[in-house]
């Protein structure tokens, strides 16, 4: 009764505060660049194997790429045409730009003193170097002047610049060199100015024939011996410069008649836009800075100079070829879950209760065995499924093909807009189509990022067709379903086959948005559900009873559904938000959040789950969803949010996935008020881990197994790049 009458009196005491107040929101930019300095954490932990923190500084690289490709490349031309809208900080395109600008160059100066200072004298300790030219001897400067003339001059083509010959177009992520160069004819010397791109299919690290891991840079091989390229003339300077392009797709559906050619042409396109960011060597004389400036556009803000190799996103492939195991995470195998040993029969399993997995540390094997008896039983006769992304010779691609090679009807909906992967998606989807899959690309200026598999079935005795239905948090792609954290359910709930159904009848034909009986669906209707069960928690507080919400997400963005947190918060709801990225909510602030806490869970495995926990006066509820709390989510893609019904996976989800991180004392870090993170580790002994108590659960669980383990080599050969540097933007 105490607790009833505080709340109802601080309440009605709360002063008036205009929760619109830019001051009370994180720029979403800045809140990112503060995520990506959580990474470069990882790597800059002493207590991390050496390699591991190698692979951290490369996913560091190509977050920023990314970063300057999309995010920074959209607020270029928002102050091109001239924008002025602030964002709900307040913030202006320009002055967004002024900011990041600032904070990159000084994260990159971190990451480049980790690399230079710690990561590459520890890695050397342990026998593994990357040598300069001049400090090769004579035997196997011999050897590299082989290597370079039988390897790699044969691909080398010189590009000059002059009257005759415009800058070249480069193509965004390329690494290159400035060749400054002259020729003295009489008393005369002439200046000359060329390009040369190194060879992207080359390894950039080169192993040397030496005792150990001994590695020489392509590039410095290849400015070792440029003159070669330039037979009567005098090198002058050779520096490497690195250049990164717009490389976000502008597309009218409306108008295309063919969105799989209309997207290929884009893609083309993006070897023409413009250049967004420059990284050269600090050593790189003035005068030749000036003349890459010219050549690609660019002002003095645009210029990263760096000490150090370039492109450290490549630091992942050197990783690829260190084979001392010692250096690395032990090896890890996700567990086949205990139901799914003791039968044979995935369809007999699901029909005994719902399946909750939890990747990686149970395997995504079991839905790709769920998608390969579905395209091999004969009582089957549709499976539908979306695919966002997935990954190389794609277990998934193969079961759905065969499915159509047995005569089932196929439907796979492939999303060609899936940021980077588009190239990808389109060679699905040719395939697909060849095998006899019906191919479909989903709504008009909507992306379709919802996670769904539906098969039907006809089973004996059985008045009608059954349905069974796979949803997730995560891709269908079994790579990164061993770096990221996802849940999924394996049920055939009669409700959620049915909204399974109306969900491919609207994302496939012309139907209008149905009446769900579970799912709660994006566009129209995840965003009011949202804020309205955040409402609840705030009315029960209201009303003296306890208000409680616990979010897990990779993201948190929206305006309104932060203001809905706000309110809930003065109202004495206490919220605990896990957000592994940007977060543009202030926690802690007097008067408005006090009640909300937010930390973020950075650690070897990435953390993607999306989930979302309201008390509900007891009634507790439990969602899963594809979806984080941004505007695109909301109002830009099709998503689903889901129900978890069952009392068992209900309270395993609660107690594993949510308090067991809100315990986290090892690898969490809390947000203070002005938007920072601070990382406060437990003493070891007494840490509870979550991705490592997590792993102890799936072994206790499913008992151990004697599958082969995945090695650095494995994934550097099966996984693609993208996926392995899996702290993503667009994810």
């Amino acid at each position: 009764m105490k607790h009833a009458e505080a709340t109802a009196q601080a309440h009605t005491e709360a002063p008036t505060i205009d929760l619109k107040d830019p001051s009370l929101y994180i720029n979403r930019e800045l809140s990112w660049i503060e995520f990506n300095g959580r990474v470069l954490g990882e790597a800059q932990d002493p207590e991390k194997p050496i390699a591991e923190r190698l692979k951290f500084l490369a996913i560091v690289g190509s977050n920023l790429d990314e970063f300057f490709m999309v995010r920074v490349a959209g607020l270029k031309r928002q102050v091109e045409s001239g924008a002025l809208y602030a964002a709900a900080d307040g913030l202006t395109p320009a002055e967004q730009l002024e900011r990041i600008s600032a904070a990159c160059h000084q994260q990159i100066r971190a990451q480049y003193q980790c690399l230079l200072q710690d990561a590459l004298p520890a890695l050397e300790e342990r026998g593994v170097a990357i040598h300069p030219i001049s400090e090769l001897s004579p035997d196997l400067y011999e050897w590299i002047d082989n290597y370079f003339h039988r390897q790699v001059f044969p691909v080398l083509t010189p590009l000059a610049i002059d009257s005759g010959h415009p800058f070249p177009r480069l193509r965004s992520m390329t690494l290159n060199l400035a060749v400054s160069l002259r020729k003295r004819m009489g008393g005369r010397v002439n200046s000359y100015f060329a390009v040369v791109q190194t060879p992207q299919p080359i390894s950039r690290f080169v192993r040397l024939p030496v005792e150990g891991l001994r590695f020489a840079l392509l590039e410095d091989i290849i400015m070792e011996f440029i003159g070669d390229l330039f037979h009567g003339l005098e090198i002058e300077s050779c520096h490497p410069f690195y250049v990164l392009r717009d490389s976000d797709l502008e597309i009218d559906e409306e108008e295309s008649q063919d969105l799989l050619e209309m997207i290929e042409g884009e893609l083309r396109k993006r070897a023409t836009t413009a250049v967004v960011r420059l990284d050269i060597g600090a050593d790189c004389p003035d005068d030749v800075l000036e003349h890459l400036m010219r050549g690609l556009n660019l002002k003095e803000k645009d210029v990263y100079r760096v000490d150090g190799m370039l492109r450290l996103r490549d630091l992942m492939g050197l990783t690829g070829q260190i084979d001392l195991p010692e250096l690395f995470y032990p090896p890890f195998v996700p567990h086949t879950i205990s139901r799914m040993k003791a039968s044979q029969d995935i369809f007999e399993t699901i029909r005994n209760g719902d399946i909750l997995l939890h990747h990686p540390y149970e395997s995504f094997d079991t839905v790709i065995e769920f998608l390969n008896q579905s395209a091999n039983d004969p009582d089957v006769l549709a499976i539908k499924q979306t695919l966002y992304r997935t990954d190389g010779d794609s277990a998934i691609v193969q079961a759905l093909e065969t499915a159509a090679e047995n005569g089932k009807q196929v439907t796979a909906l492939v999303e060609l807009k899936a940021r980077f992967d588009e190239q990808a998606n389109i060679a699905w989807a040719r395939r697909l189509e060849r095998a006899g899959v019906h191919v479909v690309y989903g709504l008009v200026g909507l992306k379709t990022h919802c996670k769904a598999l539906l098969v039907v079935r006809q089973e004996e005795g059985l008045d009608r067709l059954r349905r069974y239905a796979h949803l997730g948090t995560g891709n269908y792609n079994s790579s990164t379903a061993r770096l990221y954290t996802d849940l999924g359910l394996l049920t055939c709930d009669l409700q959620f086959g049915r909204d399974a159904s109306r969900l491919f009848n609207l994302l496939t034909g012309f139907s209008e948005f149905p009446v769900w009986r579970r799912f709660i669906v994006a566009p129209l209707e995840l965003q009011d559900a949202t804020v309205e069960m955040i409402r609840r928690e705030q009315k029960h507080a209201e009303e003296g009873r306890q208000g409680r919400i616990i979010a897990k997400m990779n993201s948190l963005v929206d305006p309104r559904t932060i203001r809905a947190l706000y309110r809930a918060s003065r109202a004495g709801v206490q919220i605990d938000l896990i957000v592994r990225g940007i977060c543009c909510l202030r926690a802690g602030i007097p008067g408005v959040s006090e009640n909300i806490r937010v930390r973020s869970v950075v650690g070897r495995f990435l953390e993607h789950t999306r989930v979302y926990y309201f008390r509900n006066n007891g009634s507790e509820e439990v969602y899963l969803s594809s979806a984080d709390w941004m505007p695109r989510n909301f109002l830009r893609r099709v998503e689903i949010m889901f129900p978890i019904e069952d009392p068992r996976l209900k309270r395993r989800i609660i107690e594993e996935t949510l308090e067991l991180h809100l315990k986290d004392d090892c690898q969490a870090r809390t947000q203070n008020p002005d938007g920072s993170y601070e990382w406060t580790k437990a003493p070891i002994g007494e840490r509870i881990d979550s991705q490592a108590q997590f792993l102890e659960i799936a072994a206790k669980e499913h008992g151990e197994q004697t599958m082969r383990p995945f090695s650095a080599d494995f994934l550097l050969r099966h996984v693609s790049e993208r996926d392995l540097v899996h702290f993503v933007l667009d994810e």
